[in-house]
C-alpha cells in the first residue's frame, strides 16, 4: 500500500487547513485510515483515525475542531482542520493498516508538514 498525502501549509491562528490523503497498492484488504502528527522534539501522535464502517476516533486535543472523513470507494481519507492553534503544528502523516490472515501491516505516508502561525 501507498499513501500519497496532500494539503499541507502555512495558516494563522484560528484558520483552516484540509488534508488529503490517497491509497494505492493492496487497497482492498485496508482497514482503519488516519492521521498523526509529530512535533519538534515530541513523540510522533494518533490526530484521528477512521475504521472501514465509518467508526471515528479523535484526540482530545483535536475534538471539536478537526473532522475526519473517508471514502471508500476512492480510496481516501481526508482531515478538515479548523480552528487551528500554534500547538497543532508538525508534520502529518497519513496512516493505514490492513490485515493478510493474522498478520497486520502498518504503512506510512510521506508527511506533510502544517504550520500554525500566532
Amino acid at each position: 500500500v501507498q499513501l500519497q498525502a496532500f494539503g499541507g501549509g502555512l495558516v494563522q491562528a484560528g484558520g483552516s487547513l484540509r488534508l488529503s490523503c490517497a491509497a494505492s497498492g493492496s487497497i482492498f484488504s485496508i482497514n482503519t485510515m488516519g492521521w498523526y502528527r509529530q512535533a519538534p522534539g515530541k513523540q510522533r501522535e494518533l490526530v484521528a483515525d477512521i475504521t472501514i464502517g465509518g467508526t471515528r476516533n479523535y484526540a482530545d486535543s483535536v475534538k471539536g475542531r478537526f473532522t475526519i472523513s473517508r471514502d471508500n470507494a476512492k480510496n481516501t481519507v481526508n482531515l478538515q482542520m479548523n480552528s487551528l492553534k500554534p500547538e497543532d503544528t508538525a508534520v502529518y502523516y497519513c496512516n493505514a493498516d490492513r490485515w493478510q490472515g493474522p498478520i497486520r501491516y502498518v504503512h506510512w505516508g510521506q508527511g506533510t508538514l502544517v504550520t500554525v502561525s500566532s
